[in-house]
């Protein structure tokens, strides 16, 4: 999936997760995360974005991830729906998922 443009998805509230997008040089992805519950999960949070990000064949961005204690089904939607908007997608592409 090719990302073209910035997006944002999710929100500062509380048990929930902003996420922001961006095209970036190269086929780096460049992660920052700021949580305050990073210290007990973090790694869980690094580990449900790298896989989504696989999934879908992303490279090349750069995310800021706002994590206000938001559970991993919730990081999903959020980080699927960002890479629709980013996309340019009506929907992601169930069906040629791999």
């Amino acid at each position: 999936m090719k990302i073209i443009h910035a997006a944002v998805a999710g929100t500062l509230e509380s048990g929930d997760v902003m996420i922001r997008i961006a095209p970036a040089d190269g086929q780096e992805i460049d992660l920052q995360i700021n949580s305050r519950v990073e210290k007990q999960f973090g790694e869980a949070i690094r580990t449900t974005i790298a896989q989504t990000l696989r999934h879908y064949g992303v490279q090349g961005v750069q995310l800021i991830v706002d994590d206000k204690g938001a559970l991993d089904c919730i990081l999903r939607a959020r980080l699927e729906t960002l890479l629709a908007r980013a996309a340019g997608l009506a929907a992601l592409p169930w069906e040629n998922a791999k």
